[in-house]
């Protein structure tokens, strides 16, 4: 700066040119120092130069000459390299299908085993599968497409499982009348046995005990195991011959379905899922069952497949009670049962109301009490039944009383109300045997002879017999009192005797055409059946062991029906004399203003006095004593004969008194009279 600002730059430019001339010669004098030494360099470089191309071509053809000779060499190198490579990659596959191999042989072994449909040993595989054996191989692209297959694979599982069960509850619905029909065989045998060992029918008696046979803790099922790889029918059912032992209900059916469904499930985390779904499709099957067909009143054959199918329900469901978990609960069984039982009653009451066939209602009672018998041996309370069955018992005697009213008509209607002569002493025993007839002096006279009363008096007699045995059949296993027993069959017999026997006597006494004869004997017939009450009685108590005397113990009201029948009888004899007195005075024919009176009593009264007299000698037909306080002879032709003349009187005394007779001689009073004092005479 201070050259550029001075005034000195040329002088400046003078001394640098000085500087670099003296710099150039020493620069010169230096190379001229060294000038001999660079030449020599120079020499040698050259001479380097020329051994360095020798050199040059000597490693170039060694090159050559190596390259030759090595080419072998690297292609053995690079063969031993692939081997080397590939003998890795060998060792690592085989290290990885160590790993993998068991995932596969474990995937192929739980295919088989859905493809042979073992459900619950697969879902433990897969178990396996899914917690062992893939997350060693997670990071293979197959493993990963098991893993998203597994929860398809278990929803599979669980589908099939549940179409298992879904088979099973409807091969149980099919034959539940053959499971319930097995579980009522047994109950039979049983009360058949029980009956053998107490040696006389059960009258008396507290609530069944349950039965061995049929107990269902001792229900044992064939591959029940949760475990088991087999699967077996769900049905074994096969026609049993009535001689071989009744094979046990359990017998009958596998339960398998129902187990393996359920640890799957439990397995699974559904269990309650699947609780819900079995009890929901038993109750809908509940009430298939208990809905009754509408025929079923027509033959017993219709009760029993009802009654075979609600015990075989039952039969099922204890038998899954005693043997699951938790899958059915006493709860909802006694639910179950609850229900079935007030259907089935409501269903017997409706459908029993329609049986009109006595045999046919007992038949039904005898099925009612097998199948309570058998669904108590398995803790069921049947009460209700029971008392159901008391209901059925009025219905029963209300049928067995339209039978007996026909029976009863056809007897009367049959009879030819005459005494029934005897020949010999057989037919004489015969009929003493048939009716409780007892009197010396007809035993002492010789054959042929007659007894006293016609023959619908043994015929009715035994039947009145015959409906006592076919009231006490159904009092037999309805667990009733010896005092009940005598109770119902005393009410239903003075029912035959009071109503149904009453207005069959009643209908023959006012029946058109009833001949005098024929009522003399109906009086003489009643008078019998009334003796024959007391041994009614004592026929009563010897087969129900219940004295008369006992308290409450109803009586026979057949004494009252007798008598009653014997009074209408006896009425009907005077109407009926009565009648024919009117229709005799009809043919009066007086000539009022006759001048003279005839010379005897008219024709008219001479016919009736003879009509009366042949009539009243039927009277001595009628037996000796029937009441306490006079002879029916004497009283019931006593009693016709002041009925008659008193009839005859009014009558007479009308005729005179008629308006039509304005006017009448002495002749017409004088014959008149003669009629009166015929008729005193």
């Amino acid at each position: 700066r201070s050259v550029y600002d001075g005034e000195e730059h040329g002088r400046f430019m003078e001394k640098l040119e000085a500087r670099i001339r003296n710099h150039d010669r020493e620069i010169e004098k230096m190379c001229n120092f060294h000038y001999q030494g660079f030449v020599d360099s120079i020499t040698e470089l050259l001479k380097v130069r020329g051994e360095a191309q020798k050199l040059k071509n000597q490693v170039t053809d060694t090159n050559r000459k190596l390259q030759n000779e090595g080419k072998e060499l690297i292609i053995a190198m690079e063969e031993l390299k692939q081997c080397r490579l590939q003998q890795r990659n060998i060792s690592a596959t085989v290290d990885k299908l160590t790993l993998c191999l068991p995932v596969l042989e474990m995937y192929s072994k739980l295919r088989e085993q859905m493809k042979s449909k073992r459900h619950y040993p697969a879902l433990k595989t897969l178990e396996h599968l899914e917690h062992t054996y893939l997350p060693q191989v997670s990071h293979y692209r197959f493993c990963k497409i098991m893993v998203d297959n597994i929860p398809k694979l278990r929803e599979e599982i669980k589908e099939v499982s549940m179409s298992d069960l879904k088979d099973f509850l409807e091969s149980i619905r099919k034959h539940s009348d053959k499971i319930g029909e097995t579980a009522m065989k047994q109950a039979q045998q049983q009360r058949n046995l029980d009956n053998i060992v107490s040696q006389h029918p059960r009258i008396s008696g507290g609530k069944k005990s349950k039965k061995e046979g049929c107990a269902s803790s001792e229900l044992e099922v064939k591959n029940t195991s949760p475990m088991s790889e087999q699967d077996s029918g769900i049905l074994d059912v096969e026609d049993e011959d009535e001689d071989e032992e009744v094979p046990g209900a359990q017998d009958l059916v596998d339960f398998s379905p129902v187990y393996r469904c359920l640890h799957i499930y439990s397995v699974l985390g559904a269990r309650e899922t699947f609780e819900n779904y079995y009890r929901k499709q038993r109750r809908k099957q509940a009430r298939l069952v208990l809905q009754p067909p509408s025929n079923m009143h027509e033959t017993l054959d219709g009760y029993r497949k009802y009654f075979n199918q609600i015990v075989g329900f039952f039969v099922v469901e204890d038998h899954i009670l005693h043997t699951t978990q938790g899958l059915v609960n006493r709860a909802y069984i006694d639910e179950l049962w609850e229900m079935a039982l007030s259907k089935t009653i409501a269903a017997l009451r409706t459908h029993s109301s329609y049986c009109s066939d006595p045999s046919l209602v007992l038949d039904l009672k005898n099925l009612i009490v097998l199948f309570a018998d058998t669904l108590q041996g398995y803790g069921f309370p049947v009460n209700q039944l029971f008392d159901m069955l008391l209901e059925i018992q009025d219905q029963y005697s209300e049928t067995l009383l339209k039978k007996w009213s026909g029976v009863f008509r056809n007897i009367l209607d049959s009879d030819n109300y005459s005494p029934i002569p005897v020949t010999n002493e057989e037919v004489y025993k015969k009929i003493v045997g048939q009716f409780p007839f007892q009197d010396a002096e007809l035993e002492k006279q010789p054959f042929p002879k007659k007894f006293p009363f016609s023959e619908f008096v043994p015929k009715v007699y035994n039947q009145i017999k015959e409906f006592i045995y076919a009231c006490l059949k159904f009092s037999e296993d309805l667990h009733l009192s010896s005092t009940e027993v005598d109770d119902m069959i005393r009410k239903s017999t003075n029912l035959l005797l009071t109503r149904t026997l009453s207005n069959c006597l009643q209908n023959v006494i006012k029946r058109k055409n009833v001949g005098l004869t024929e009522l003399v004997q109906i009086i003489i017939n009643t008078t019998h059946l009334e003796k024959s009450c007391k041994f009614l009685e004592e026929f009563i108590t010897n087969i129900t062991n219940v004295l008369p005397e006992t308290v409450h113990t109803t009586k026979l009201y057949g004494t009252t029906t007798f008598k009653d029948a014997r009074h209408a009888a006896e009425e009907e004899i005077y109407t009926n004399l009565n009648q024919k007195i009117d229709q005799f005075l009809q043919l009066a024919d007086y000539d009022w203003m006759a001048i003279e009176p005839g010379s005897k009593a008219s024709d008219y009264l001479l016919d009736l006095i003879g009509f009366l007299r042949s009539t009243f000698a039927v009277f001595t037909h009628l037996p000796g004593d029937v009441d306490v306080h006079s002879t029916m002879s004497g009283k019931v032709a006593q009693t016709a004969c002041m009925s008659a003349c008193k009839h005859l009187s009014t009558s007479l005394m009308q005729l005179l008194l008629e308006a039509e007779v304005r006017q009448l001689t002495l002749g017409a009073l004088q014959q008149f009279n003669l009629d009166v004092e015929e008729c005193e005479r």
